[in-house]
């Protein structure tokens, strides 16, 4: 029976040391994409909405001094919070059951292993292959393209849209509910914390936009039955700069997505893990 307690305890502190290993690395790719929207809205360096996205975070890292070694740390960390997900979504490490409001959010684990996951495998083969990427459509545009060339796509591609549009209203709820604070119960109340609190208000919110402007584009490619017409945080925020008070829209957001991005870090360090 000891041996089965330690067995368990020497599980729960390797999955605590992924798990924060992997938010760490999520923390560092939103950082990094605030700061690349930041640096688009007022035109800082040169920097422009075309290679604002994760790939284009990746890009950026690939291109310091140390850049193939640096990627190659990002991609463990990043392989890290993929089997955290996957773990959390199949083992239910949670506890959050078979019922359907159970099974919605381990499968929002699942979707987001995923995604991560993706991003690990890109930027392990920019390491191996020593290369900065190769351009060309986007993951979304691609899959837009893809849907609508089904039966019945355009509605298909619609619903697709309806569904990201949701996500990105169900953001900015978890931040005006307040119910992110329950990642991070252990920081304590004192004024310092408020602060660092406030910041994952703030990111959920910036984050909710981008979600909701990524699911109008798919809208616009569903409604006009044109995959170009879709995209991913590039294009949206394209969307953003081009709008009135454009900059300052697009700058904002940026900050926001900064603020997620140390909210990340936050729940590296406090958040129950394992």
């Amino acid at each position: 029976m000891w041996m089965d307690m330690g067995n368990i305890a020497q599980q729960s502190s390797s999955l605590k040391r992924i798990a924060q290993a992997g938010l760490i690395s999520k923390g560092l790719v939103y950082c990094l994409l605030g700061i690349l929207a930041f640096m688009a809205a007022f035109q800082v360096g040169g920097q422009s909405t075309k290679n604002t996205d994760k790939e284009g975070v990746l890009n950026l890292v690939y291109k310091q001094t140390g850049g193939q070694i640096l990627l190659g740390l990002l991609a463990i960390g990043l392989a890290c919070y993929t089997i955290w997900r996957l773990i959390q979504a199949f083992s239910d490490t949670e506890h959050k059951g078979s019922k359907p409001k159970g099974l919605a959010a381990r499968a929002r684990y699942l979707f987001s292993g995923l995604v991560y996951g993706s991003l690990a495998i890109y930027a392990i083969k920019m390491t191996i292959n020593a290369s900065s990427g190769s351009g060309g459509k986007s993951g979304n545009e691609s899959m837009a393209g893809d849907i609508l060339s089904k039966p019945l796509g355009q509605w298909l591609l619609g619903i697709a849209a309806a569904i990201i549009i949701g996500v990105g209203i169900y953001q900015i709820y978890y931040a005006i509910s307040e119910k992110y604070r329950k990642h991070v119960e252990n920081v304590g109340g004192t004024t310092h914390a408020k602060i660092l609190l406030n910041a994952g208000k703030i990111g959920y919110i910036a984050r909710g936009i981008v979600w909701l402007v990524i699911g109008w584009l798919f809208a616009n490619a569903a409604l006009h039955s044109n995959a170009s017409e879709a995209g991913d945080t590039s294009k949206a925020f394209g969307f953003l700069a081009n709008a009135d008070y454009g900059s300052f829209l697009l700058g904002g957001v940026g900050v926001g997505l900064i603020c997620y991005g140390v909210f990340t870090f936050i729940r590296a360090r406090y958040e129950r893990l394992g």
